[in-house]
Formats: C-alpha cells, structure tokens, sequence
C-alpha cells in the first residue's frame, strides 16, 4: 500500500491577494488599501501635526485652529478618518481572531511580523479609542478652544501610567504603520521578489523610525519642555469663538 505523499513544505513570504476567493477578496483588498489611504495618511498627519508642540502651545493651538478651520471638516473627519478607521479595525480584528500564525513551526521574520502586526493592532487600537473619546469628545471642546489643546495634552500626560500608555502607543502604532506599508506592497504586486522587498523594508523601517521619533519628541516637549503650559495660550481666538452679543435696538 503506498503512503501518503507528505504534505508540500510552505514557502517563506508574503502571499499576493488574488481574485476568486468570494468576497473575501474585496474586503481583504479593502482593508489592505485603508491603511494606508485614508489611514495612513491621516497618521502622517496627525504626527506632523503633532510636532508643533516642539514650538510650543500656541503654535500647537495655531495648528489644531487651522486644521479644524477647514472647510467641511466635521464631514472630512466622518468620512475619512472615523469610518475608514473603525472598519480597517473591525476587519483587522476579525482577521487576527480567524488567522493562525505559525511563528513556533516556522520561524521567519514574516511570521514574526505577521503575529506582531496583530499585537500592535490591538494595542494602536485600543489606544485610538481612549485617546479620541478623552480627547476629542470630553472635557474641553478643543475645535472651540484650540489654545487649550496643549494644556489638556499636558494634564493627561502628567500621570506616569498615561505617559506610559503614550510611548507604548506610539511605538505600537508607527511600526504597524510601517510594516503595513511593506506589506500593502508585497501583496499588490508592487514589490516582486524577494530583494525588492528586502530593499523596501529598509524604506519602511527608516519611514516607522523617523514617525515614531517625531511623536515621542512631541510626548517630550509636552511633558518637559514646556512643564508650565498655559491654560489657555490663545484666549482671544476663545473670545472670538464665542457667540455675538446682543446690541439693544435703541427706543425713541
């Protein structure tokens, strides 16, 4: 009786997405292309942003005033930052549950990166929850009061456990980042080959470094190089931000 042929050993890399597996397809390809637009680009963004604080609290007030002077902005923020972002994590999560890594059986960095992805998902995600409701929806309304954007930074940092949570999510979020970059490419066919994906990790690698370096320099100038932050640096753009006086229509 002849025995059963032993079963092909897996080859190391990135499998491509490719058509004909039902709608998983679309939805993979879907999420793959979030995070990087509109995601990524918004974590770009929002990093840049975010080093004005090196400059100071009213530059920093300065930036978030222009940003949510925008036009359309509530809808820009709808559409291309909440949506997108609660579907790339709804179906990120739902990815990690089904998927099984093999980083014991076989260890290559992409199986290693494939399990740290998914740790630094959940982690940037339950960062990015915590971090828009305290700072976006509670307690000072910063689209109304941006001079007070540094100063709620600050009070949020002061506590350690915060400031911990802060690097940790930093570090978490801009290697995903990265690493999402490098495969984005490998699976759309962008990078063909072993050596072009190589040489393209270095990229991603120099691209996560240099955004995780910026956001931990912003952690730093809130927290110790401007210790005694004003509540408010900009109190006269609060001034003009509040509703118009009422002038009495002068009797005869």
């Amino acid at each position: 009786m002849a025995a059963a042929a032993p079963p092909a050993p897996l080859k190391p890399g990135v499998q491509p997405l490719r058509a004909g597996q039902g709608h998983s397809y679309f939805w993979r390809r879907l999420h793959s292309l979030s995070g990087i637009v509109p995601i990524g680009a918004f974590l770009v963004e929002h990093i840049v942003s975010n080093f004005e604080t090196w400059n100071g609290p009213l530059a920093y007030g300065k930036q978030v005033l222009f940003l949510n002077s925008l036009p359309l902005v509530r809808i820009l923020e709808w559409a291309f930052i909440f949506i997108p972002l609660a579907f790339h994590a709804g179906y990120g999560v739902y990815i990690a549950v089904r998927g099984r890594s093999n980083v014991n059986v076989y260890p290559w960095a992409g199986n290693w990166g494939y399990y740290a992805q998914r740790v630094t998902g959940i982690i940037a995600l339950a960062y990015i929850i915590q971090h828009v409701w305290r700072q976006r929806f509670s307690g000072v309304d910063l689209p109304h009061n941006p001079g007070m954007a540094f100063h709620k930074v600050q009070v949020e940092l002061h506590n350690p456990w915060m400031l911990a949570i802060y690097v940790i999510a930093m570090i978490a979020t801009t290697w995903h980042f990265a690493y999402g970059i490098w495969l984005f490419a490998a699976k759309w066919g962008i990078t063909p080959g072993n050596l072009a994906r190589k040489r393209f990790g270095y990229v991603c690698a120099a691209v996560g470094i240099v955004l995780c370096f910026m956001g931990l320099v912003s952690i730093y100038a809130v927290v110790w190089k401007y210790p005694n932050a004003p509540v408010d640096a900009m109190p006269e753009q609060h001034s003009s931000l509040s509703l118009p006086t009422t002038h009495a229509i002068p009797t005869t």
